[in-house]
């Protein structure tokens, strides 16, 4: 059995040479890239069959790091995201910095704060945000479970994950809110 570091180890190598991993999120397992690596970006919606009007979610380490890849957020954004008490992904206006084919077509961006050790850990090593979308092809159920994920996509990225592999616990998908230029909260999905 891989440990830890390892998987983050080889995690870090394969996106810096712009692959896509098959990784254990806050929420469910998940497929993953450099948010900033266009070709990646790529390769992730091929591997899910996903058309590419379909945006998709980019996590970060923390809070602070929304100052940097979004322009104008709320004032007290730091504040709301520390405040959540689970896993919730924001859309906001205004992306900065990441690949275009992460940004939606209207230049908003979906991000989420992670607190999984993991993920953080690989955020914070890799110095890049990274991509976050459900592990299965377009349309298909969101395997919540790593034993529910389709071969078609663990054959497809060059990185699975061994940590939490044998996990059965089942959480749900993160609760997605929006939050408009007036700094308005609405819900989109509880």
């Amino acid at each position: 059995m891989v440990d830890i570091e390892t998987d983050i180890k080889n995690c870090i190598q394969v996106m810096q040479e712009g692959g896509v991993i098959l990784y254990p999120t806050d929420t469910v397992w998940g497929l993953g890239c450099d948010a900033l690596n266009e070709a990646a970006v790529d390769k992730i919606f091929g591997i899910k069959h996903r058309p590419k009007e379909k945006s998709m979610i980019v996590l970060l380490a923390d809070a602070r790091d929304i100052l940097q890849y979004v322009a104008a957020p709320p004032p007290d954004i730091i504040a709301i995201i520390e405040g959540f008490e689970r896993p919730t992904t924001v859309i906001y206006e205004h992306a900065l910095g990441f690949a275009a084919n992460v940004v939606n077509a209207d230049g908003s961006i979906a991000i989420r704060v992670t607190t999984d050790p993991f993920c953080k850990a690989l955020i914070k090593r890799l110095r890049r945000p990274i991509v976050s979308t459900s592990a299965n092809i377009s349309g298909a159920p969101t395997p919540p479970i790593y034993s529910m994920i389709d071969s078609a996509i663990i054959e497809g990225v060059d990185y699975v994950v061994q940590h939490r592999r044998l996990d059965t616990a089942i959480t749900p998908p993160s609760r997605l809110v929006r939050i408009n230029d007036e700094g308005e909260m609405v819900m989109l999905r509880g």
